[in-house]
């Protein structure tokens, strides 16, 4: 019988005192706890993710203004599925179900196959790796072509985060960056710009305050892992989480939530998004991959908890 719920089968993963949950519908992330903490500004099991909640934005991560590109000669037209706006807005597979391909107590692996179709002709097997560990949460997106002609891909997923109780006006945050995009009142970049200076600076811990991001950030700095690392603390610095982007992941959105359509939810979650490309990647090929015949792509990225227990 199928599950009643909107999202589906509930694929829940436990490692020590973390507890992560996968959903069928868009293979996306509902929650992850660790430490007694909600981790994720998540949604709940009966109700279905707004803003993009921890989904998975396959082929493409943000927008494509007017949803208009042109592919290897061919112009191509996708659904303008942020009207208001004129775009065609995080991919084709966000209301999709995914199967369970391997599971067990720590670790799901959930995919599907992306069909050609209007807009988007080619074909993809696409997975979603969710593994619970001593650091915490991995995370391992990969697509195949599986068609006969190359196809262009990108790839993000738009989890939110939360530290304490209220708002995030008083956490601490660290973007690693020191490029990020400006945008026209359609939210497609016009150019790229330095962060020194200016208010979208987290480079060392701040302070969110007022400041509104919608904002993808570019030139990311990278440790000795190769890891970018996004942090949000609580106000005193004493706890927080760590957001990594590995491998495929060379860009990040960071959005503060202001123009949620719940007022309840705005500020309430910061969504940190690792993508593959730049917003409007199909038209202007910013980070776009090439997929040909039988490649393959992965983006790897992942979260680690560093909350005091509660108790």
């Amino acid at each position: 019988m199928a599950d009643s719920r909107p999202t589906g089968q509930h694929y829940e993963l436990r490692y020590a005192d973390q507890l992560a949950v996968v959903v069928e519908v868009g293979g996306g992330l509902r929650r992850y706890a660790a430490s007694g903490h909600e981790v994720l500004d998540g949604f709940a099991g009966d109700q279905r993710p707004d803003g993009g909640r921890g989904q998975l934005l396959v082929p493409w991560p943000n927008r494509v203004r007017d949803g208009r590109y042109r592919w290897q000669g061919s112009d191509l037209q996708l659904a303008l599925t942020e009207p208001e706006a004129h775009n065609a807005i995080h991919g084709l597979l966000r209301w999709t179900s995914w199967a369970v391909r391997e599971v067990d107590r720590s670790r799901v692996v959930v995919g599907t196959t992306l069909w050609p179709q209007p807009g988007y002709p080619f074909q993809l097997d696409v997975e979603a790796e969710y593994s619970l560990g001593p650091d915490g949460l991995s995370v391992r997106i990969s697509a195949r072509n599986e068609g006969q002609i190359s196809a262009p891909y990108g790839v993000g997923q738009h989890p939110y985060f939360r530290v304490g109780a209220g708002l995030i006006d008083e956490a601490l945050l660290t973007i690693p960056a020191s490029g990020r995009l400006a945008t026209d009142e359609r939210g497609t970049p016009v150019s790229t710009k330095p962060v020194a200076g200016t208010p979208y600076d987290f480079r060392t811990p701040r302070r969110i305050g007022g400041v509104r991001l919608d904002t993808a950030f570019t030139m990311l700095l990278r440790d000795g892992r190769g890891r970018a690392v996004v942090r949000l603390a609580d106000r005193d610095g004493a706890g927080g989480v760590d957001v990594w982007l590995g491998a495929g992941a060379d860009h990040v959105q960071v959005y503060t939530g202001d123009t949620l359509p719940d007022p309840r939810r705005r500020r309430q979650g910061l969504a940190v998004e690792p993508m593959s490309c730049q917003p409007d990647a199909f038209r202007t090929g910013e980070g776009l991959v090439e997929l040909a015949p039988g490649d393959s792509h992965d983006m790897h990225w992942g979260v680690t908890p560093w909350l005091r227990p509660r108790g």
